[in-house]
């Protein structure tokens, strides 16, 4: 598959060009079609893999959240990390994420799981897998997707300046050694999983990234859903 057949947002086809063009991304979309034919359930459905790049265009670009595997359940991708459509229940990660924002902004909890609104934002839901096979968590862990998203961090890192990065369990955490600490903010903290421990809440992550963009003359973000 080659860029000018990639149905993604304009900013970011030409900001990842060169990755469209590169081998290795032939062979992934060849691997996920073959996956499809042979009547595997693939997840988020097509139109939505690369919905993170379409809700939120390169130049929008102010916070970057980043996760690991899409939500491998029947109608929970959406193709934004920790983000689930609005019928559908809210995952137990998303659940801590909600009481921090509760815990450190004052925030009512949600109920809906849909993270729309902050893509639209300018913040920036990506995973590093943009697919995954039905029931298997990671399944898609090794096809390639993470060359690709690596490549899409280094490049917000190169072309872009005064980014927000909030890293998020240990996964997370390793993607710093692509972001460039002079030209942009990491804040770091546990997982959000129940799993995790509990130490995500208390990080004050919402309430910092805030405090930066409006240092840096920004519109602060509107976390509500």
């Amino acid at each position: 598959m080659k860029s000018n057949q990639v149905k993604i947002e304009e900013s970011w086809k030409k900001a990842l060009d060169a990755e469209f063009n590169a081998p290795y991304f032939e062979k992934l979309s060849q691997f996920i079609k073959s996956e499809l034919q042979n009547g595997k359930t693939i997840y988020p459905p097509g139109s939505l893999i690369f919905n993170a790049f379409n809700t939120t265009p390169f130049d929008d670009v102010n916070v970057v959240i980043i996760g690991q595997d899409p939500y491998h359940g029947p109608g929970q991708a959406m193709g934004l990390s920790f983000s689930v459509p609005d019928d559908m229940p809210i995952p137990a990660s998303l659940k801590n994420i909600y009481k921090e924002l509760h815990r450190d902004l004052g925030m009512e909890i949600p109920e809906s799981g849909n993270l729309t609104n902050w893509a639209k934002q300018g913040v920036f839901l990506l995973n590093a897998m943009l697919t995954v096979e039905k029931n298997k968590a990671g399944s898609h862990k090794k096809i390639g997707w993470q060359i690709f998203t690596d490549a899409v961090i280094h490049t917000l890192s190169k072309e872009k300046e005064g980014l927000i990065f909030l890293l998020w369990g240990n996964f997370a955490k390793a993607k710093k050694a692509l972001i460039d600490p002079a030209r942009h903010y990491i804040l770091e903290s546990v997982h959000p999983s129940p799993l995790a421990g509990g130490g995500f809440i208390g990080n004050g992550h919402f309430s910092k990234a805030n405090e930066i963009l409006i240092n840096l003359g920004k519109q602060p973000i509107d976390w509500r859903i």
